[in-house]
């Protein structure tokens, strides 16, 4: 698969504050990775430099069959967390304007228009001001602005937010079928259960520096211990008691046992007292939302210096 974009040892500091240190990453045609951290992490700070935005004090960010440096911004599309919509513009007049300063043909960006109009709800809005729509009308729109002119890479920051149920899944799909026609995709959220069901690598930020890096599975199997949720009353030092459990969180009815790492699920489950009052039993990996808090309060860096191990490169 072909690398659309190469990011090496970017550094960058302000007023003598390391904010990113090495951030170092790639994203290949056809993929969607997640740029992931909390909030002060770094991650805006890498997608500016990234953008041309701001220039890195170190390393290099380098576009496929560009000069290390050259930033082709026909070829990317950018979704702000922030959004820019000039408000007293009609729809299709604020598209057109996004694809014409991409140097993208006219007339193939208003069909473009009225097809992803069309699909994303919004059929009929075109001669409809931008100040008229909802907070998740003007979203799509946005959304549609950032892709018109067909960009190779696609940055997307926050692209759910604002967004009611439906239409995540409508962006979700658009997202995918994007990925699958090979636009290389850059997705920063903080809604972990989207970011798990359209990503296929991860790139975690923490105080400016990368905690992990790698794919879903990769991640999970790394970082992701089983859990054990038990529906029934239990006493809560009997649930301590059960062999590699690492802790107990009771919630209303129910109790999560979180596990030792390596062990064998289905052999941990005759380890369980017979006594035990169960109406319901599921065994899973701990979620990306989850691994995410770990990572945001260094849980998951103290849990790897008891295991003697270093962080996932």
């Amino acid at each position: 698969m072909d690398t659309v974009l190469t990011v090496t040892g970017l550094g960058k500091s302000f007023k003598n504050k390391k904010v990113i240190e090495d951030i170092t990453f790639e994203v290949k045609k056809g993929e969607i990775m997640a740029v992931l951290g909390p909030n002060g992490a770094g991650k805006s700070t890498t997608i500016r430099n990234i953008m041309g935005i701001m220039y890195p004090d170190e390393g290099t960010v380098h576009f496929h069959g560009c000069q290390p440096g050259d930033i082709p911004r026909h070829k990317i599309g950018y979704l702000p967390e922030e959004r820019g919509l000039y408000k007293n513009v009609k729809v299709m007049d604020m598209i057109l304007y996004l694809a014409e300063l991409k140097d993208y043909p006219l007339k193939k960006a208003k069909q473009r228009a009225l097809d992803y109009l069309k699909r994303l709800g919004l059929e009929g809005k075109g001669n409809v001001s931008v100040e008229e729509l909802s907070k998740g009308m003007g979203q799509k729109v946005q959304f549609i602005g950032s892709i018109i002119h067909e960009p190779e890479l696609l940055i997307l920051d926050e692209p759910f937010s604002g967004l009611d149920p439906v239409s995540q899944e409508v962006f979700k799909t658009e997202i995918q079928n994007l990925a699958n026609n090979g636009t290389a995709i850059l997705l920063s959220s903080h809604q972990m259960n989207m970011v798990e069901q359209v990503c296929d690598r991860l790139f975690m930020i923490n105080r400016g520096k990368k905690v992990i890096y790698g794919t879903l599975e990769d991640v999970k199997n790394q970082y992701a211990n089983f859990k054990c949720t038990i529906r029934g009353k239990n006493d809560l030092q009997v649930l301590e008691s059960i062999p590699q459990v690492q802790r107990v969180e009771n919630r209303e009815e129910a109790a999560v046992l979180y596990l030792e790492p390596d062990i064998q699920p289905a052999a941990w489950l005759h380890t369980l007292p017979e006594t035990l009052a169960i109406q319901e039993l599921s065994i899973d990996r701990i979620s990306l939302h989850e691994i995410f808090i770990d990572v945001a309060t260094d849980n998951h860096s103290q849990l790897l210096i008891e295991k003697g191990e270093g962080v996932y490169a």
